[in-house]
């Protein structure tokens, strides 16, 4: 009997050479090629079915004209589009700070929280306390409470630049979420990894800089970019202080002309930001589930 497997074929020498797929398994190949047209075919006929109809639907009422002319009066929106692009640097300016200082602050928060020392027991319940306050009032109520509230109490030292305020309102809520998402990135480090640490001769401090952190950022990055989603989304609820971001120059402008187009130059901009985000996360968090799975984890 031949050692040689099938689909292999003997050389002159009697070593086998590279391997060539059976008929069986061209058979195989054969059959999962014509599924995934078969797929693709009925994926393309739904799609063109269900989106078609959606169209028609839309274009065919009556009140088609009417909202075209309103919100998508394209030779004004690109008219007012500077405007809105110079009120959008704001959203962008407002969000590369608020997402440095929430990532320090929420680290601190996590790690008060996270931490076993019982001298920082007063610090963990004030942490927990912050956490459930502000995950709890809706971030528009906050930025009211901030801007509008602290100028009332006339301290002489206390700043009234409204863009200052609402970034403040803006840090102080998203520090609570990102707190939560990176406790539960250390949580699921597994205590095994602290113990093997300790006994190589790490402190505590060198313990979860250099084993716990790395392993939980590195798990809790695509609800990070989520949140930077949503950061991104939600610096136009400044524009209730009067800060000129695109929001407010959209309203401004829409105020002048009865015409909403200026909102949807508005939206516009954010998608283009906020959709390649979108993207690059699931891209991220397919790669750490498809990582886990290679490794057991999941």
């Amino acid at each position: 009997m031949s050692n040689i497997s099938e689909g292999t074929a003997p050389d002159t020498g009697g070593r086998a050479l590279a391997w060539t797929p059976s008929g069986l398994e061209i058979q195989r190949r054969a059959i999962r090629r014509k599924q995934n047209q078969r797929n693709t075919l009925i994926a393309i006929i739904s799609s063109v079915l269900v989106l078609g109809t959606l169209a028609i639907v839309m274009v065919s009422s009556p009140g088609w004209k009417s909202l075209t002319d309103t919100f998508f009066a394209w030779a004004y929106g690109f008219e007012i589009l500077p405007k809105v692009i110079l009120g959008f640097s704001t959203n962008i300016g407002l969000t590369i700070i608020a997402a440095t200082c929430v990532s320090i602050f929420g680290m601190i928060l996590a790690l008060t929280r996270t931490s076993r020392s019982p001298a920082l027991a007063p610090f963990r319940i004030l942490a927990t306390i912050y956490v459930d306050v502000f995950r709890g009032v809706p971030m528009l109520l906050i930025i009211l409470l901030v801007g509008f509230g602290l100028p009332a109490l006339r301290l002489p030292w206390l700043t009234k630049n409204v863009l200052v305020l609402g970034t403040v309102a803006v840090i102080i809520t998203y520090s609570a979420y990102v707190a939560e998402v990176l406790r539960s990135g250390i949580l699921t480090v597994h205590p095994s990894q602290r113990a093997a640490a300790r006994s190589l001769g790490l402190t505590n401090g060198q313990t979860l800089r250099r084993v716990v952190l790395p392993q939980a950022l590195r798990r809790v990055t695509p609800p990070l970019l989520n949140d930077l989603v949503s950061l991104i989304k939600d610096t136009g609820l400044v524009s209730i202080l009067g800060v000129t971001d695109a929001v407010r120059a959209a309203q401004i402008s829409s105020s002048r002309s009865f015409n909403y187009t200026p909102y949807v130059m508005a939206a516009i901009l954010f998608l283009l930001i906020t959709v390649p985000l979108t993207r690059f996360t699931d891209r991220t968090m397919r790669k750490a589930i498809e990582r886990q799975n290679a490794q057991g984890l999941a």
